[in-house]
């Protein structure tokens, strides 16, 4: 049983570590003073100047094919490079990327979808939420009904993610109702903005927004469909289900650069004469998030070394979700803790992320969801209690 990292692992986590901390950090005070006035963080020409620079240095299309001109990487490794990307609060990932189903488009769809969504040149979004199909995605209502060699979109989708952004949108519709969602009856497509759907922004507690997304009326023709007809709700799972190691591979990077943050102000802020730092309460806050920090990095790593092995990760990227992001809630709040009134101020970054880690409970499967998956899971028979080993 050997819990360390390959040389190359440990060279490419490093050399990112470097990037974010050389290219990506010294723009956070910046950052900051935008989004305080309801601005990005970073603008578009910034974010493709930095991916550029990254693709330089060699980091461009972490999980896209190589014939593609990605890297390719292991799980394990986007995993680690994830949580080097959750260390900074700019909002900055790698280019080269493209939805993980986009990559079930034919030849004619990969040149006007796949490639310029992986050379940066088309910006896409998945669009499965309802307003009445959160976690139960399965009760969505948008219909796609046939009108000769095209199909008719009626129904909204909300909540989407680069939903205000996008020029195209993977779009999951119920196209044959008497089926039913998950036996066949929804099909997905790829719906251009110009074809007459228009995105709504939601205002959140959190920093930028998702939209809501309007079909009235809007044609889509049958050349549209991405993978096959009836296949949209398993399309739809096989998206949701990447998130639930990557997200708390980012949480994990947010929690150690919170706690360093903690750690640091611990040994510096004094009262009555000496630093926090001997305190018992500050002290037992500091272990309780370290000792949560690591269990849930070997939940998510072994998620994720799961899916390299081939293997069934869906058990264990539910306990690496539900707990790395409980876990981040929680140090995130000790660390505001620590700092006191500073903490709650907008000075520091720590009402931030207070905010950004609170929907890791949400989006991508909800806490419930993933209780309810591992439950069935065990009283199923579907996984055994020490089946990790």
């Amino acid at each position: 049983m050997d819990f360390s990292l390959s040389d190359e692992e440990r060279a490419i986590r490093d050399t990112v570590r470097q990037f974010i901390t050389r290219e990506v950090m010294p723009l956070e005070a910046e950052a900051l003073r935008r989004e305080r006035a309801h601005r990005p963080g970073l603008s578009r020409s910034e974010l493709v100047e930095l991916r550029a620079k990254a693709r330089k240095s060699g980091f461009w299309g972490l999980s896209t094919p190589e014939r593609y001109g990605g890297m390719d990487l292991s799980a394990v490794m986007q995993s680690l490079i994830w949580t080097e990307l959750g260390r900074t609060f700019v909002e900055f990932t790698f280019g080269g990327e493209a939805d993980n189903i986009l990559y079930f488009c034919d030849d004619r769809q990969a040149e006007e979808y796949l490639i310029p969504t992986i050379e940066g040149d088309r910006i896409s979004c998945f669009a499965i939420t309802e307003p009445g199909a959160g976690s139960d995605a399965a009760n969505i209502k948008l219909r796609a009904r046939p009108d000769g060699d095209d199909w008719i979109l009626n129904g909204e989708k909300t909540f989407i993610t680069n939903g205000n952004d996008a020029d195209f949108a993977i779009v999951v519709a119920v196209t044959d109702r008497d089926k039913g969602v998950r036996a066949g009856g929804a099909t997905a497509f790829l719906v251009d903005r110009s074809m007459g759907w228009r995105s709504e922004f939601i205002p959140t507690m959190g920093e930028g927004g998702p939209a809501s997304l309007i079909f009235e009326d809007v044609r889509v023709p049958s050349r549209n469909i991405l993978g096959e007809l009836g296949r949209g709700f398993e399309l739809g799972m096989r998206w949701i289900g990447r998130g639930r190691y990557l997200i708390p591979s980012k949480a994990l990077g947010i929690a150690e650069r919170a706690l360093g943050m903690a750690i640091e102000h611990a040994n510096t802020r004094e009262t009555f004469g000496a630093p926090i730092a001997a305190n018992q309460a500050i002290q037992w806050m500091i272990a309780d998030s370290e000792v949560e920090l690591e269990a849930a990095r070997w939940l998510v790593l072994r998620a994720a070394w799961l899916i390299d092995q081939g293997e069934d990760p869906r058990h264990s990227s539910s306990m690496a979700k539900l707990y790395g992001a409980g876990m981040a809630n929680r140090v995130v709040d000790r660390v505001m803790q620590i700092h006191g009134g500073m903490g709650y101020t907008r000075e520091l970054p720590i009402e931030r992320w207070y905010r950004q880690v609170r929907l890791f409970r949400i989006y991508e499967g909800t806490d419930e969801m993933q209780r309810l998956i591992i439950a069935r899971d065990l009283l199923r028979g579907y996984t055994k209690i020490g089946g990790a080993l």
